[in-house]
C-alpha cells in the first residue's frame, strides 16, 4: 500500500512540474529545477513511510513518466 501511495504522489507531482517545466527554455536553471524539484519531497516521504528499497526504480520511472505526461498536457 505504501508503494502505491508514493508512486501516485510521485506521478502527480511530476505531471504538475512537467507542465511548469515547458514554460522555460531547455537547459536553463529553472528548467533543471523543475526536473529535480520532486526529489526533496519523494525521498523523505519514502523514508518516513518505510518503503522498500526495491521500489526506488519504480518511483524514478513514474517521475520521468510524470514529466513527460506533464510536458504533453496543454
Amino acid at each position: 500500500m505504501v508503494v502505491i501511495i508514493i508512486s501516485t504522489i510521485s506521478l502527480v507531482i511530476n505531471i504538475f512540474l512537467g507542465r511548469e517545466r515547458k514554460k522555460y527554455k531547455k537547459n536553463t536553471l529553472m528548467w533543471w529545477i523543475m526536473i529535480h524539484a520532486s526529489i526533496p519531497l519523494i525521498i523523505p516521504l519514502r523514508i518516513w513511510l518505510n518503503a522498500p528499497l526495491i521500489s526506488i526504480p519504480l518511483f524514478i520511472l513514474l517521475a520521468i513518466a510524470g514529466q513527460l505526461i506533464g510536458d504533453k498536457i496543454t
